[in-house]
């Protein structure tokens, strides 16, 4: 016979720990937002016209399960319970993060979270059919109203901080804001000469394209550039969208593009840009999905991925030596490689859409729309403003003057999403691309003749190793660290722009 003591001591012992019931509810909390994930997608690639009322409800509501599961109070009570305890290096992670999630989170109101969900979604048709029309004042009250609940969202995490910090902190909460304008800074003083030296050059770069290319034709390409670059079609699959994007978990990453009839390598470019965010995804540890673990390391880090695969890799002389009979197969254009990797290297000043740009302009469009996007949250721009500062500054920085809306402050879908401090990581990821791959090859040598050879094994290793097996193991600048073994720099983007396009502008 026990005493009661014993018993209480024995259901004590077999009850799990603190950690385990953390952990739990912490994985739960992560289905149920990749759930949403899905009907984002879903939303945006093939749910039928009409379907946003119920499909906006729908996302809200799931919203409002995450929120309360991530402010809930037994997850308060065992992070407490959690801190200082002896946990491996992986759990001290998974508490860290969720802390850093909870933390805010516990700071903003359910129904705030409810209407930023559902008003966000509801805006996705608006903006559609504003850029279809050309009609910025069709959309302004729903930016205006979207930008208002941001501003709520900003004052409930912090009343005291920049609200636009606060924003930036939710897709890069390591590196800081000061560095991303740091970045941006010397991205402006330094690339802009380069740029109007290219300018000035007499150089003509080749354009094999001519004519119209049917978008089936085109899709049977960018297929067989992902089968090339060693997409996983078992845990992945390629639709269309008007902007391209990718999602999912390590077991369902989904990759969008979009065809433009005169100009293949949109699609082309697009595509393997999406495959550097899925194979990102696609490596992260399968066994820790569901956790910090499991997740990748914020939006800084992903676009580091995507762009070194664009750009690195899809944008080398030696991929276009490997690839150019692939786009004589499916397009019928019969042009040496050497036409193939200027015509993806043509610095388009002109350009007026940012994910058409260029290697090196494409950090102007970031740039203007960090400016924009800053004043905006700061009260210090105005709406019904915002269509003729992004001309003004499109003039300023690149010379070139949208006609439209559409070709302008219409053109992206970050600001339907809610997503303001988004812009930023995408310059971040360029620059901190240009570091990782310099590190690689520091480790691998040369990867110029395996990418000619269509050997991508090294570097999705490499970068399997370093970057994706990680998960959120790393802040941002420790993983920085460990993969390159330096802070983080923009030298080795810098160095690689200017030594590319010179050699192909003479300049």
């Amino acid at each position: 016979m026990t005493t009661d003591a014993e018993s209480e001591s024995d259901t004590d012992a077999d009850a799990p720990g603190t950690y385990e019931r953390f952990e739990k509810h912490v994985k739960r909390y992560h289905y149920v937002g990749d759930a949403g994930g899905v009907l984002q997608w879903d939303q945006e690639v093939m749910m039928p016209d009409e379907g946003t009322p119920a499909r906006a409800k729908q996302l809200s509501t799931l919203s409002t399960v995450s929120h309360e599961m991530l402010t809930d109070d037994d997850l308060s009570g065992w992070l407490d319970e959690l801190d200082g305890q002896n946990l491996d290096e992986g759990q001290r992670a998974n508490v860290r993060e969720t802390r850093r999630e909870h933390e805010r989170a516990v700071k903003v109101p359910s129904d705030l979270v409810e209407r930023i969900s559902e008003t966000t979604s509801n805006a996705l048709p608006v903006w559609k059919e504003a850029k279809a029309e050309d009609d910025f004042d069709a959309y302004a009250d729903t930016l205006e109203e979207i930008i208002q609940l941001k501003r709520e969202y900003a004052e409930a995490i912090d009343s005291d901080r920049d609200p636009y910090e606060v924003l930036f902190e939710e897709y890069e909460p390591y590196l800081g804001l000061d560095t991303a304008e740091q970045i941006l800074e010397r991205l402006r003083d330094e690339l802009v000469p380069l740029i109007d030296d290219i300018d000035d050059s007499d150089v003509e770069l080749a354009d094999p394209f001519s004519g119209a290319y049917d978008e089936a034709d085109q899709e049977e390409l960018v297929r067989a550039a992902l089968d090339t670059l060693g997409y996983d079609w078992d845990r992945g699959r390629l639709d269309t969208a008007p902007h391209p994007f990718s999602t999912g978990t390590q077991f369902d990453a989904r990759v969008t593009t979009r065809f433009q009839a005169e100009d293949p390598l949109d699609a082309v470019g697009s595509t393997i840009h999406e495959f550097g965010h899925a194979t990102y995804t696609q490596g992260l540890p399968r066994e820790h999905y569901g956790t910090p673990l499991g997740d990748s390391r914020d939006l800084s880090v992903h676009e580091s991925q995507s762009r070194l695969w664009e750009n690195h890799v899809g944008r080398s002389r030696p991929f276009w030596e490997l690839f150019a009979d692939t786009v004589d197969d499916h397009l019928g254009v019969d042009a040496a490689p050497g036409a193939f990797y200027e015509a993806a290297n043509t610095v388009h000043p002109d350009n007026l859409i940012r994910v058409e740009a260029d290697e090196l302009t494409y950090h102007m469009h970031i740039v203007l729309r960090f400016e924009i996007e800053r004043d905006l949250i700061h009260g210090d721009l105005d709406v019904e403003e915002v269509p003729q500062v992004w001309n003004e500054k499109m003039e300023e920085y690149l010379g070139v003057r949208p006609d439209t809306d559409s070709e302008g402050c219409l053109q992206d879908i970050h600001w339907t999403h809610g997503s303001f401090g988004y812009f930023p990581t995408y310059s971040l990821g360029s620059v901190l691309a240009a570091q990782l791959y310099a590190a690689a090859e520091d480790d691998l040598g040369s990867l110029d003749g395996q990418i000619r050879e269509g050997n991508f094994d090294p570097i999705h290793d490499w970068l399997t190793e370093n970057v994706h097996a990680h998960g959120s193991r790393y802040t941002t600048d420790d993983l920085i660290r460990e993969a390159t073994g330096e802070e983080f720099t923009a030298d080795y983007f810098l160095d690689y722009a200017d030594a590319k396009y010179r050699e192909l502008y003479d300049c």
